[in-house]
């Protein structure tokens, strides 16, 4: 391994586009750990600065992980992730076997909380509005992938099940639907990357510069009226959002004029 130092490329991200490409080969194997900053930079000849700043992005990008104490691994390859929020629905109005199968929601809290901004909006009410919110936490092996929340009208929720710190056997929105008396029939999805506020970083094990992708869902009725309203967050560089479509046929040929005369 080595660096040209008359590369227009910094020092420690052709350190970093190496050790990557050393990774993808797999000659270090997903919960490897690498030799030690000091033995890396004597490879390559360069300062431990140098390849402490390259060890730092492939951290951000979700290639390595650093355990305190222990050393620097690469991170496992099973937590990237496939979540779009149709995914919630699946094929069939409450089929999410496979959901279930690959990932564990933990209900976290259930109750009345300020909504935020983006929140607020959805529904149509004053930023702060108190509403009813359950949040929750995904894993996936040992490790936090998704913290959300699912936010209602407390007209809409009061004395049913939503407002219970119980999880459901069924999707969330089914429960909801019963409880509201309402169906959910349209839905949009946005999705921004941002950076982690503080406690999304600490939940979510990842590093205050590491970017995140968010969700917001909001789910309507046949009025257009907002039924439910659910944030996602993902640490980016372990997240893929992967959706499978139909492309539409070519539109057939118009029959020509029968007046037309072709010569």
């Amino acid at each position: 391994m080595q660096i040209n130092p008359g590369a227009a490329e910094f020092p420690h991200r052709q350190i970093a586009a190496q050790l990557k490409d050393r990774v993808r080969r797999g000659d270090w194997a997903p919960g490897e750990r690498l030799p030690s900053i000091p033995a890396i930079a004597e490879m390559f000849g360069v300062a431990k600065q140098t390849v402490q700043r390259a060890v730092d992005q492939l951290r951000v990008e979700g290639v390595l992980i650093t355990k305190p104490g222990s050393g620097t691994y690469v991170r496992g390859t099973r937590r990237r992730l496939n979540r779009l929020a149709r995914g919630r629905y699946g094929g069939f109005r409450g089929y999410h076997t496979d959901l279930a199968a690959r990932y564990r929601q933990q209900l976290v809290s259930v109750g009345r909380a300020a909504a935020p901004p983006e929140v607020a909006d959805a529904f149509g009410v004053a930023d702060g509005t108190e509403l009813l919110c359950r949040r929750h936490l995904v894993r996936t092996e040992d490790s936090p992938v998704e913290v959300g929340a699912s936010w209602f009208l407390p007209a809409d929720t009061a004395g049913s099940s939503l407002e219970r710190a119980e999880a459901f056997g069924r999707p969330l929105y089914q429960e909801a639907e019963e409880a509201t008396g309402r169906r959910y029939a349209t839905a949009t999805d946005t999705i921004s990357a941002r950076q982690p506020s503080r406690e999304e970083a600490e939940i979510l094990q990842i590093r205050p510069d590491t970017p995140v992708l968010h969700l917001l869902h909001v789910a309507y009725d046949e009025r257009r009226k907002p039924i439910e309203v659910a944030q996602a967050t993902w640490p980016g560089p372990m997240t893929t959002l992967t959706e499978e479509y139909r492309i539409p046929a070519p539109a057939p040929e118009p029959d020509p004029d029968p007046g037309l005369v072709l010569g």
